[in-house]
């Protein structure tokens, strides 16, 4: 059989050596009248799932990457071990599908090539090995982490339309190897059943503009106002979390509340601290050694001022963004301390923003102590009180009678027998569908969302309508003056429709031209075999 045209043997060759792990030459080949055997052909199909399904976890490792802090925070406190694990997912991840992906071309150029597709038994081996890691990944993310199935859901909103774009261009790039296959074989029912096949899988694509929906498919005169930032801890990526510098930052950053976390110390003062324990983001281990897996309301607050809240900032660099610091920046963040709640809000009064914050640890048994003493600093500082927005749910009646201005944030949904009216909610970003940000928002429900981090998921609940935004990333999504992608609905029926169409006439095309081919060397292999029909007449004779 001729090698087809543009197919140069040395090329053939080549590909054979890197798929097949052999040097042969295409005469030795077709000596040796090798050809794609069924198990040949099951395991390209086997090759194409795991590319398919290492391509979709690209794609988990990428939207997960908005919420990776915490998984990084839980590592720590299970070994006390600080590492940014988003750079160990994303190589990992990119070394899998680089070695799926090239296979897979390798496969589809020897086919356009007229090649066999004898796979090497290394190869065989390493994406079992490629699909066993995969699903391993998977497992763990719903096990220890299912909240993520809806990020990735949502994330549909934002990358649906492109996403169709892409499959599309992808499954008609399929069509040459799809076509060049049928051409040459002579199985009836093979050739029908893969022409099926993709047919089948064609017409969904070119129909699944129909199921895509997205807040950000709308006219440009109907998008929201954008969103206020609450900075998360203030603004950690820029100094260390829950101090004054960070609240000076976030304040940099125009966030209108600053979000944080209190603690009541023994000796009775409320103090700025997300974890139950000092050992994250303290050199607790250096002066307390003996006390470091203590409560964070263990100590008094005397001790707490000795400690150093912010060299670990610099040390462990929990966020890319500490390499960038000036120098006045990291001499400023080496010399943070763990902050009171008087100091903080003294801050957030002077700033002309709000604080928001949670009292920890809410299963302790002082936390009504803990309630009365926040209370206390709150109503002694002078600060406005509709600038302190509530989150506790413990001791909430006992905080209205006595603070009635503060302003009372709720963590969870509305109910239907609702006694007193929601004015404002703080969920996960999860929590929310689109439709019901908008039914909030048209009740004039203040909506707040969090961890925010990745532009394309603040341009979704932009799109959506949500009121505000608990974000690490202040100084990021202060930058952004419009959703990343906005498009009328008749602009985007036209794209769908343009790309449908072009699709469908790239593939036809395709499919003619190596009809032509194909047409081609079969006259030319009967023209060969009359020729050696008559030369062994002649010889015979």
């Amino acid at each position: 059989m001729a090698d087809p045209p543009g197919c140069c043997r040395p090329c053939a060759t080549c590909l054979l050596c890197l798929y097949s792990c052999q040097w042969i030459t295409t005469k030795k080949e077709k000596r040796k009248g090798l050809r794609t055997t069924k198990c040949d052909c099951s395991w390209f199909l086997f090759l194409f799932c795991v590319f398919l399904f290492t391509l979709v976890w690209l794609y988990f490792a990428i939207i997960i990457l908005n919420d990776f802090h915490n998984f990084n925070e839980f590592i720590f406190k299970q070994k006390k071990l600080w590492l940014d694990w988003s750079l160990v997912l994303l190589i990992a991840t990119a070394v899998l599908i680089t070695y799926s992906a090239v296979l897979l071309v390798l496969a589809l150029c020897l086919q356009l090539c007229g090649q066999p597709l004898k796979l090497h038994w290394l190869h065989k081996t390493l994406l079992i090995v490629t699909a066993l890691v995969v699903a391993a990944a998977f497992t763990g993310l719903g096990i220890k982490w299912a909240e993520e199935w809806r990020s990735a859901r949502i994330s549909l909103q934002a990358t649906g339309p492109f996403l169709h774009i892409g499959i599309v261009g992808g499954m008609t790039l399929l069509a040459w190897p799809l076509a060049s296959f049928i051409y040459r074989t002579r199985n009836t029912a093979l050739k029908v059943f893969l022409l099926l096949v993709y047919c089948t899988v064609m017409i969904a694509l070119y129909l699944a503009p129909l199921g895509i929906t997205s807040p950000c498919i709308m006219e440009e005169n109907q998008l929201p106002p954008k969103p206020a930032l609450v900075g998360h801890r203030g603004a950690p990526m820029l100094a260390p979390e829950n101090t004054l510098m960070s609240l000076q930052k976030a304040v940099d950053c125009d966030v209108q509340v600053f979000e944080t976390d209190v603690m009541v110390s023994a000796d009775g003062v409320p103090f700025l601290m997300h974890d139950e324990e000092l050992t994250r983001t303290t050199n607790v281990q250096a002066v307390f050694p003996e006390r470091a897996a203590l409560n964070s309301t263990a100590f008094n607050w005397t001790d707490l001022q000795q400690l150093d809240a912010g060299s670990w900032f610099l040390e462990r660099r929990p966020f890319p963004t500490v390499q960038s610091l000036s120098a006045g920046d990291r001499y400023q963040a080496a010399k943070q301390r763990i902050p009171s709640l008087e100091q903080a809000l003294e801050a957030a009064k002077q700033s002309n923003i709000s604080i928001m914050f949670d009292l920890r640890p809410e299963n302790h048994s002082d936390y009504q102590s803990f309630v009365n003493a926040t209370l206390e600093v709150i109503l002694q500082s002078g600060i406005p009180l509709q600038q302190v927005l509530w989150l506790p749910d413990g001791f909430r009646e006992q905080v209205k009678q006595q603070a009635p201005g503060v302003q009372q944030v709720y963590g969870r949904k509305r109910l239907q027998n609702e006694k007193e009216p929601l004015l404002h909610v703080n969920l996960p970003y999860q929590d929310m569908s689109s439709e019901e940000i908008r039914q909030y928002r048209q009740d004039n429900i203040s909506v707040n969302l969090y961890v925010v981090n990745q532009p394309w998921l603040f341009s979704v609940l932009w799109c959506s309508g949500v009121s505000s935004v608990t974000t690490n990333a202040c100084q990021v999504l202060k930058e952004m003056k419009h959703p990343i992608w906005l498009l009328p609905s008749s602009t985007y029926l036209m794209i769908w429709i343009v790309v449908d169409c072009s699709s469908f006439l790239a593939i036809l095309w395709a499919f003619l031209l190596l009809k032509r081919c194909s047409q081609r060397r079969r006259a030319a292999e009967s023209e060969t075999d009359v020729l050696l029909t008559k030369i062994n007449s002649l010889m015979q004779e």
